[in-house]
């Protein structure tokens, strides 16, 4: 007998993190809805926390405490060695609220003028969280280590993607294809992690 698929809501206004997420996860026994499918796409939801966990933490069971469904949410960013870390949790709005795309990777570049490639090193990181209706929650996190390169380079992926350099593909993530991206990836990871944690949640 098929097993029935549990819901879930990703909590993300972001498409291409919702994309990511439900292709990585269509072999398991969920299934993905997005904020807008149930109704909460206006939903806002203030990230306090001082860590990736703790942001993936509040925005998935401010989710579940709306919904009474299960929800999984991510916070990812990129820290760069260099400059201490930065932009981490912040990564999204590193040029300030109004921040693009385009602002923040021109912020990222200005910081890192002058500084030699082998100092630029850095790594994208990615935790989830998945909160219960019954209160328990799982918490994870992915890593993924590289380079920040000079300049942007690749039409594929999203955000800092494209200055994100992989030295054992020799491309950035905006060169690589979206398969091998998604097999190597910070959420990539974070999500394996999550898998064998929600089998073993969905054995009990």
């Amino acid at each position: 007998m098929e097993q029935e698929k549990a819901k879930a809501v990703i909590a993300t206004g972001n498409p291409h993190k919702l994309l990511e997420i439900k292709k990585m996860l269509e072999d398991f026994p969920i299934e993905v809805v997005s904020m807008k499918e149930v109704g909460l796409e206006n939903m806002e939801i203030e990230e306090t926390g001082a860590s990736f966990e703790e942001n993936a933490l509040i925005k998935a069971m401010a989710v579940c405490e709306e919904t009474k469904t299960i929800a999984l949410a991510d916070d990812s960013g990129l820290e760069v060695d260099a400059l201490d870390g930065r932009p981490g949790i912040h990564s999204a709005r590193y040029a300030g609220e109004d921040a693009t795309d385009r602002t923040n990777k021109e912020k990222l570049l200005n910081e890192l003028q002058g500084v030699p490639i082998e100092k630029r090193s850095g790594r994208f990181v990615c935790a989830i969280a998945v909160a219960f209706p019954n209160g328990e929650v799982l918490v994870t996190r992915g890593e993924v280590e590289g380079y920040i390169d000079f300049e942007e380079t690749g039409e594929n992926g999203f955000g800092y993607d494209p200055m994100f350099y992989v030295p054992e593909y020799q491309k950035t993530f905006g060169q690589l294809e979206p398969e091998i991206k998604n097999r190597i990836s910070h959420r990539s990871k974070a999500l394996e992690n999550l898998k064998k944690m929600l089998t073993e949640h969905f054995k009990e």
